[in-house]
């Protein structure tokens, strides 16, 4: 087989080209979800083709609007069609990034979009190997590429309705489409911005959560300027108050027990050590933002935004992690967050 046509190669098989109609289609379901991939890619009307990485899967789909659309488009973290692909091990491919690269070129070289953005289709690997590896991948490209491609320096200065070159690379080979960040659901390939959390000074890891919110929060708005004053129940230890504070954010933290010792006398930071059932704000103060990491039944965490929203500035935001205790179906999560908007 010629180079070309190696590198236009899709991975289906003959039998599954005639087997199964439709756009070729890569989309995220997260690892919390494991056990029911099957039930979400069936029930969007898709066939599955195969599986890239611990949360991609490939695969056919008629009508691809019911990735957006669908009951069961909530459970997809980030999605793109597949308009080239080169299914190869990368480390085992001579000149594998100069040979990809021209064939971007080829391929999307007069195409309209803003910018290439490369990722691993693993983003949460430890391994450097693939992010070093998207890396290289898209500044060669970009060297090829008309020059107003490279005018974007970081992900997150896409604008979020026009549509960019999105390549993923991994040892399953590359992956790449045509679709703007907010169809995507997220500036970077995968949805997922790589944020450290190895740093002697972290806390805990829930600071990536509320990082990794106000990142995909910035595909529809603009996040809470700095100075905004935060409401946090079920702040302890203070992974996501660390974060929040980092942002110069006022913080007031509400958790039955107390915080991180490390936060002790942070500037903006008021902290109530009490359950959040018991507690009232004080007379006259009200919140730009509020935030839940309640562990427990979700529905109790509801009730309490609910009854401390009054104090909620108007246009004001709400952020809460969706916990699951005693749910086992798509259809009761599905229900639970229907009762959530």
């Amino acid at each position: 087989m010629g180079h070309d046509q190696t590198l236009m190669h899709t991975c289906e098989t003959a039998k599954e080209k005639h087997a199964v109609t439709g756009a070729s289609w890569l989309i995220r379901i997260s690892e919390i979800f494991a056990g029911h991939e099957s039930e979400i890619i069936v029930g969007l009307g898709a066939q599955a083709l195969r599986k890239l990485g611990r949360d991609f899967h490939l695969i056919r789909i008629k009508q691809p609007e019911a990735i957006r659309h669908s009951p069961l488009a909530r459970y997809l973290r980030w999605n793109m069609p597949v308009h080239h692909s080169w299914p190869c091990n990368p480390r085992e491919t001579d000149g594998f990034i100069e040979k990809a690269a021209q064939a971007l070129l080829r391929k999307f070289g007069e195409s309209k979009a803003q910018t290439l953005i490369c990722g691993p289709i693993d983003p949460g690997s430890p391994k450097r190997y693939d992010r070093t590896l998207a890396s290289n991948l898209r500044g060669r490209a970009l060297q090829l590429f008309p020059s107003e491609w490279s005018a974007i320096k970081n992900a997150e200065q896409q604008n979020p309705k026009k549509p960019s070159l999105f390549c993923l690379v991994g040892k399953e080979g590359l992956y790449a489409g045509l679709q703007s960040p907010a169809e995507c659901d997220g500036f970077f390939p995968g949805g997922t911005k790589f944020i450290p959390q190895n740093s002697p000074d972290t806390i805990s890891r829930a600071g990536a959560k509320i990082a990794e919110a106000l990142h995909h929060l910035q595909l529809t708005r603009r996040p809470p300027p700095g100075g905004a004053r935060w409401l946090e129940i079920g702040a302890s230890p203070g992974g996501m108050t660390t974060e929040l504070l980092a942002r110069e954010y006022e913080v007031i933290a509400v958790d039955r027990a107390p915080l991180d010792a490390r936060l002790k006398h942070r500037k903006g930071l008021m902290q109530f050590v009490a359950d959040a059932a018991d507690f009232m704000p004080p007379p006259g103060l009200t919140f730009d933002a509020m935030l839940c990491d309640m562990n427990g039944d979700a529905r109790d965490a509801m009730r309490q935004l609910a009854r401390l929203s009054k104090n909620l500035r108007q246009g004001g935001l709400v952020i809460f992690t969706l916990k699951l205790p005693g749910i086992s179906s798509i259809d009761e999560t599905t229900t639970l967050e229907l009762r959530s908007k």
